[in-house]
C-alpha cells in the first residue's frame, strides 16, 4: 500500500478510536452527571464545585500559571468554601467568597494577572450557574436537564454534520476543524431537544425553539471562546482528563456559556430563586 493511500486509512483508523472514546466516555459521564442533577442538593454542588476547580486549574495551565502555588491554592480554596456556602443556601457570602477569591487569584499570580484572574471568574461562573439553574425547587432539575441535553444535542449534532458534510470552515484561524455545516448541525439537533420537551408540555413553541437555539449558537460560541485562549498559548487541549475528549474545559466550554447565559436569562424573569422557571415557564 502506498503511503498515500495508508494515510488516510491511519487518519480513518484515529477518528474511529476517537469517536469510540467519546462514546464510551459520554456512556460513563452522563448518566452519573444526570443521577447527581437528580438528587440536587449537596450531591449535585460538591460536582459542580470539584468540577469548577478543575476548570480553574485547566485555564492556569493553559495560561501557563498553573505552577504558581499561592494564587492556585487561593483560587481553588475560594471556590470550595463558596461550594459550602452555597450547599447552605447562602448565596450572599458565597459571592463574598467569590469576590475575595477573584482578588486573592489576581494579586498572587505573579505574573498574567489578568488572565488568571478571568479564569477564576470563568470557574466561578460556571459553578454559581449551576448551582442556581438546579436550585428551583419547582423546575431546576427540569431546566438543569434541557440545558445539558440543548449541549449535548449540538455536540453531537455538529460533530456528525461537520464530519459527514465538511464544507467551509466556520473560523479557521481559532478552530480549523469546525464547519458551517456542523454548526448548523448543532443548531438542528437543539431544535429536535426543545420538540421533544414541548411534546411533554413544557413552554410554548416559540419562546421554547427560541431559547434551545439561542443557547446552542451561545454554546458554541463558549466551544470557539476556549479554541480561542487554547490558541493564544499554543495548546491544542486543556488536559487529558476525559478519554477522547481531552480535559475538563474541552468538554464543558458550551455547558459553561449555556448555562451562565441561561441562569442570567433565568434571573430576569423570575429571580435568583426561580431560575428554573425563568427558563421553562412561559
Amino acid at each position: 500500500m502506498s503511503q498515500r493511500h495508508a494515510a488516510p486509512a491511519a487518519g480513518a483508523g484515529r477518528d474511529l478510536r476517537n469517536l469510540v472514546m467519546r462514546v464510551a466516555a459520554a456512556a460513563v459521564l452522563a448518566p452519573l452527571t444526570i443521577a447527581a442533577a437528580y438528587a440536587g442538593s449537596w450531591l449535585w454542588i460538591a460536582l459542580v464545585t470539584v468540577a469548577a476547580i478543575g476548570l480553574y486549574v485547566e485555564w492556569l495551565g493553559i495560561v501557563g500559571t498553573a505552577d504558581e502555588m499561592r494564587g492556585t491554592a487561593a483560587g481553588a480554596a475560594a471556590l470550595l468554601l463558596a461550594g459550602v456556602c452555597l450547599a447552605l443556601g447562602r448565596y450572599g457570602p458565597a459571592l463574598f467568597v467569590l469576590v475575595l477569591g477573584l482578588v486573592g487569584a489576581a494579586v498572587l499570580a505573579p505574573q498574567r494577572r489578568c488572565w488568571s484572574a478571568a479564569g477564576f471568574v470563568y470557574a466561578a461562573a460556571a459553578q454559581f450557574a449551576c448551582v442556581l439553574v438546579r436550585a428551583d425547587a419547582r423546575m431546576g432539575f427540569v431546566a438543569l436537564i434541557f440545558i445539558l441535553l440543548i449541549v449535548w444535542a449540538t455536540d453531537i449534532g455538529g460533530y456528525f454534520a461537520g464530519r459527514g458534510l465538511g464544507g467551509p470552515k466556520l473560523w479557521p484561524r481559532v478552530s480549523p476543524n469546525k464547519t458551517w455545516a456542523g454548526a448548523v448541525g448543532g443548531f438542528l439537533g437543539s431544535l429536535v431537544v426543545a420538540g421533544g420537551f414541548l411534546v411533554l408540555g413544557f413552554g410554548r413553541i416559540l419562546p421554547l425553539l427560541a431559547l434551545a437555539g439561542g443557547l446552542s449558537v451561545v454554546g458554541q460560541l463558549g466551544d470557539l471562546f476556549e479554541s480561542a485562549v487554547k490558541r493564544r498559548f499554543g495548546v491544542k487541549d486543556s488536559g487529558h482528563t476525559i478519554p477522547g475528549h481531552g480535559g475538563l474545559m474541552d468538554r464543558l466550554d458550551s455547558l459553561v456559556a449555556a448555562v451562565v447565559v441561561a441562569a442570567i436569562f433565568g434571573a430576569l424573569r423570575y429571580g435568583m430563586d426561580g431560575v428554573g422557571r425563568g427558563l421553562m415557564v412561559w
